[in-house]
């Protein structure tokens, strides 16, 4: 049976299905050690912009170059683009998506359902926010995805609930999308049963896995992001 080009496209798909995408953002990283842990030579690199001055610290070779290039000069990108082999997309810089949301947008458009996120939290709050709803759009969108800067883990949970080791110092749950109810804790300093937490009350923060044992968090309805703080 002769395989049409639908066939194809569903295949390859499902290959990108299983691989993930690292998209790194231009925000001060500290700990680059810390940061490659988090990566493998399999993943999908995509650098955005100004993320570009991290790539040899990181030393992960970029996929795909993103950006507007208003804080990388586009001299530069392309020169990195040829070395490499990437392939570039030079953005306007009137536009309604950033950086990160675009190169977000079209590795989902490509088939890739697993994200890591780094270099998205920094000095500028509005650009940490933005990137927090990224995260959120993500998970909205059926993926897996982290997101991880020098101090801590970032991920939403939903139904599915989450585990977390004692290896982490802290934890803290914040509603990003209205309220979240039915919230269970175990395995904490704070235990929580049947709770409720909306924007205004935030109150699930700086919490501690109990030494020894794993700490669980439940919600059955709504969305939280769970820090797990190093």
């Amino acid at each position: 049976m002769k395989e049409t080009e639908s066939s194809l496209w569903d295949r390859e798909e499902t290959m990108q299905e299983t691989r993930r995408c690292v998209i790194v953002g231009a925000a001060n990283i500290k700990n680059y050690a810390s940061c490659k842990t988090y990566l493998a030579e399999t993943d999908f690199y995509a650098y955005c912009d100004g993320a570009l001055r991290h790539q040899e610290q990181l030393g992960a070779k970029p996929n795909l170059i993103v950006g507007d290039f208003d804080s990388f000069k586009a001299t530069e990108a392309i020169a990195i683009a040829r070395k490499y082999a990437s392939e570039i997309i030079t953005l306007p810089r009137a536009k309604d998506d950033t950086d990160s949301m675009y190169a977000a947008k079209i590795m989902l458009k490509r088939g890739y359902r697993q994200f890591v996120l780094i270099g998205l939290i920094g000095e500028r709050m509005d650009h940490s926010l933005a990137n927090i709803a990224l995260l959120l759009y993500l998970y909205k969108h059926g993926c897996q995805v982290l997101l991880v800067d020098d101090y801590a883990e970032y991920e939403i949970i939903g139904r599915a609930g989450c585990k977390i080791s004692d290896k982490f110092a802290y934890f803290s749950l914040l509603t990003v999308n209205g309220d979240a109810s039915q919230i269970n804790i175990t395995g904490a300093k704070f235990p929580l049963t049947n709770g409720c937490i909306n924007c205004a009350e935030q109150y699930a923060t700086s919490n501690e896995v109990l030494k020894g044992q794993v700490a669980e968090v439940k919600v059955g309805q709504g969305e939280l992001l769970l820090m797990r703080l190093y």
